[in-house]
């Protein structure tokens, strides 16, 4: 494992005891250099073993892809904010939502954010919202793409996604993170095109992830959706199991971390982006999901920091 350089000790902060059962993982990711504090909650860097373990998962992941035969496609983690806007997003995550704003001003205003920078002020008021959001989700740059290019034809579509996500929740459980990559698989077609893949991918998740040596579990679960409508929201999408995730212990003394989802958005998104089969039919969308960042935490809280030691039937998989 890389030793951490001198200048990259671990920032203490005054809120640090809010989570103090999540705290001895994160020092020790800290100490041992796999992550590397920036001084703000949720936001690392990652050491070279980190980016090499995700590198070798994602290959796994990739496998499946191939043979699935579905169509490698990467978003940056940037999108339009007027898609960010129709997608409903703000409505069901406005706490999660990041914008990109930019100066727009003259002279006389640059002048201004200088002295209020000087000042200690408040300069982000000479900021002004641009045409792009931060990306809450691989797949959402997806569907309005797919869109465009007119109707879904009658075998489906599959596609292979990754994306650096931003979600606006800081905390000091290393699985949080503000910034993180997701890689997903998105099925889009009939309803029982997009059961069928999901169904599949309920059965291989789980498969995957134990042999890495990790311990997992299968259960129902919601999205985050806010306010006392978003109660309702998330009730009903438990009732109708819309969303499974694959549980994995990894923080100290906290329930597990979902580093897995399986997604099931009926023609939510055929409707939204008015995705229509050949038949005229609105489109079905399945997704998987795997939160990189959180299955890599996971094979580091159980096998340890130093990957070189980690047992030899995991290296198998991962390596070869």
């Amino acid at each position: 494992m890389n030793a951490v350089p001198p200048n990259f000790e671990a920032v203490e902060t005054a809120d640090e005891a809010e989570t103090p059962s999540a705290k001895p993982f994160l020092d020790t990711l800290f100490a041992d250099g796999v992550l590397i504090p920036s001084g703000v909650d949720g936001l690392y860097g990652r050491s070279g073993d980190f980016e090499d373990v995700i590198d070798r998962f994602e290959a796994l992941v990739e496998r499946f892809s191939r043979e699935d035969g579905a169509v490698k496609i990467h978003f940056p983690p940037a999108m339009p904010r007027v898609n960010m806007e129709k997608s409903g997003y703000l409505k069901s995550f406005p706490q999660l939502a990041g914008s990109v704003h930019s100066f727009m001003g003259n002279d006389m205003d640059h002048c201004r954010l200088i002295a209020a920078i000087a000042e200690g002020g408040d300069w982000s008021q000479f900021q002004q919202a641009t045409d792009l959001v931060l990306t809450p989700a691989a797949c959402y740059p997806l569907y309005p793409a797919v869109a465009a290019k007119g109707a879904v034809p009658e075998a489906g579509l599959l596609f292979d996604l990754k994306s650096y996500c931003f979600r606006h929740e800081p905390s000091k459980e290393p699985t949080r993170m503000q910034f993180f990559r997701m890689r997903e698989n998105v099925r889009i077609g009939t309803g029982e095109q997009v059961r069928e893949f999901r169904e599949r991918w309920l059965e291989r998740g789980p498969k995957l992830i134990e042999s890495l040596g990790l311990p997992c579990e299968l259960d129902v679960a919601n999205d985050p959706f806010f306010g006392r409508g978003g109660k309702l929201m998330a009730r009903n999408q438990r009732d109708q199991q819309l969303k499974f995730e694959l549980l994995v212990p990894v923080n100290d003394g906290l329930g597990p971390t979902a580093c897995l989802s399986f997604n099931y958005h009926q023609d939510h998104f055929g409707t939204l982006w008015n995705l229509v089969r050949e038949d005229g039919e609105k489109a079905h969308s399945a997704c998987v999901g795997f939160g990189l960042e959180r299955i890599t935490l996971a094979l580091f809280k159980h096998h340890g920091n130093d990957v070189a030691k980690w047992p030899a039937s995991v290296r198998k998989v991962l390596w070869g």
